[in-house]
């Protein structure tokens, strides 16, 4: 026989819809982690160029300090979700903090480039589980009632990571040392253990889960090797490279056994019966096309200060600014929005001011006024505010709550790929519009004396201009792309489902009696009295 327990307060979920002082510790603890692992990624490529001469290497390996840590978070972000489930989502997302303060500490004492290559995936086993496990957490703690608001808390670190990463590595690096680019993590790192150990609640394991390990040796190397394909991309100016194809083909069809596998697999590593959920399904397909277009947009700005302006990566940092101050002014204006009226109108609405801001890119000029700039970029960072998380608190809001944790670990999963497709795509249409324009230029220069794109502040004024015209002009029918491919996650943003959600009913948690202890009289209880 078996006995009801009461409901813990994390799963009550039907108590006041406030954010209380419980779901903001709680969220502190998150976000200290997601900081760290967001901040990371941009902080270290500012320092790439130092890294080159500290190690008296080359771009080639130096490059692996970078991509080795992205392979390792692609490989241990499909494992999240179950290891939430087998051993506890506190005590594995605690793990992830210690392996990426560990990392982080070790990286900052590096001796030579295969010491801190080694010690970066260290870091990217540890970073890889925070964002899914931190969005497990939160969501479960919540309750539906307040995901909008919830998803606000982490979008935080997701959006300001690539905009102030290139401020904080630029002073490190320039003003401090390489090594504290690192070593910054290891306070934060232990005050987020300190905190979590103290504030987290602890959540029940499920030790009859199983590891679906045909699913992780398909999924894991599969994610790495597309990832690595794509991330290629640029430096070879295409996909006709096999650096880029073989990985990115052979990743490909791992993803695609995997699907195939996990379409038969009873508890597969990742759950596809969760697709069959509309909102889930909905969302997924707009945060795909809205990632590959926006994500891969976000490259062309900081490229643009660089190379068209001649700025450097701390003043194009700065000049950033402006889009994640929109992004977190609006992102707990709608997360409250969502909350009390649902995810698809405030998203719909926030697709259309990113792409009214974007008109204003596809008309760059080489002298376009900073201000004029600064503005689309902070109405760009409103309808961010407006779009990401809302899109994301759709997925999750008619979720059980035992499907949360993996269905984070698809929409991380989900995000990364996207990001790395949009990237990979806007980067070859830069460089075949810069290859355009260019080459009557470089055709018409002197022997020897081709334009160097660059370095553009080392031109000759007349040169100079000319260039930076022909250079506008390219970025200008870049973003014009971006802006079909955003204009299209409009499609399916439509079809996500207005009104609030309603999550199915959860069942009550039950705990078995003792062998030796009577069984007490059953009693019938009107249904609105449960749950």
């Amino acid at each position: 026989m078996t006995e009801v327990l009461p409901p813990t307060p994390s799963t009550a979920g039907t108590g006041s819809e406030k954010l209380d002082r419980r779901i903001l510790a709680i969220g502190s603890v998150v976000v200290l982690g997601a900081v760290m692992a967001m901040l990371d990624i941009t902080v270290v490529n500012v320092a790439i160029d130092h890294l080159i001469g500290e190690f008296d290497t080359t771009l080639n390996t130096i490059q692996w300090v970078a991509t080795g840590y992205t392979l390792a978070l692609a490989t241990v972000i499909p494992l999240s979700g179950w290891a939430a489930d087998r051993f506890g989502t506190k005590r594995i997302y605690l793990t992830a903090v210690f392996l990426f303060m560990a990392g982080s500490a070790l990286a900052g004492l590096s001796w030579s480039v295969e010491s801190l290559i080694l010690f970066r995936v260290l870091q990217g086993l540890g970073g890889g589980m925070l964002m899914p496990l931190g969005m497990t957490i939160l969501t479960k703690a919540a309750g539906p009632e307040r995901i909008g608001r919830v998803m606000s808390v982490i979008g935080v670190p997701m959006l300001l990571g690539p905009i102030v990463g290139p401020i904080l590595g630029g002073w490190l690096v320039d003003d401090v040392s390489w090594r504290w680019i690192f070593f910054i993590n290891v306070p934060v790192g232990i005050l987020t253990l300190l905190l979590g150990v103290k504030l987290l609640e602890k959540d029940e394991p499920r030790p009859a889960e199983k590891l679906d390990v045909i699913g992780l040796l398909l999924l894991s190397p599969g994610l790495a090797a597309l990832i690595y394909g794509l991330a290629q991309v640029p430096a070879h100016e295409g996909v006709g490279h096999p650096e880029v194809y073989l990985p990115a083909g052979i990743g490909a069809v791992l993803v695609a056994t995997f699907i195939w596998h996990a379409s038969r697999t009873k508890g597969a590593l990742i759950d596809l019966k969760l697709f069959r959920d509309r909102s889930f399904s909905v969302a997924a397909v707009t945060m795909v096309l809205f990632v590959v277009a926006f994500f891969g947009s976000m490259l062309l700005m900081p490229l643009y200060f660089q190379q068209v302006r001649g700025e450097g990566a701390l003043a194009a940092g700065l000049l950033l600014a402006p889009q994640g101050i929109g992004a977190m002014l609006m992102m707990p204006i709608a997360g409250l929005i969502v909350d009390r009226v649902g995810s698809a109108r405030i998203a719909q609405l926030g697709i259309i001011v990113i792409v009214g801001s974007m008109v204003l890119f596809t008309q760059l000029e080489g002298d376009t006024s900073y201000m004029a700039i600064g503005s689309a970029l902070f109405v760009m960072g409103l309808g961010m505010g407006m779009t990401m998380m809302p899109i994301m608190s759709a997925a999750l809001k008619t979720l059980r709550q035992q499907d949360v944790a993996r269905a984070s670990t698809s929409l991380n999963i989900i995000q990364q790929v996207a990001a790395s497709i949009g990237t990979a795509l806007l980067s070859v249409i830069l460089f075949n519009e810069m290859k355009e324009r260019l080459a009557p230029l470089a055709a018409n220069a002197p022997a020897g004396a081709a334009p160097d794109t660059s370095s553009i502040t080392d031109l000759p004024e007349p040169i100079r201009s000319q260039v930076a015209d022909l250079m506008s002009e390219a970025y200008s029918a870049t973003f014009f792309w971006a802006l079909i491919l955003l204009a299209l996650a409009f499609l399916p943003a439509l079809l996500l489902p207005r009104g609030k959600g309603t999550p199915p009913a959860p069942e009550p948690a039950v705990a078995p009696l003792p062998a030796d202890a009577e069984a007490p009289p059953v009693i019938d209880e009107p249904a609105a009295g449960r749950g």
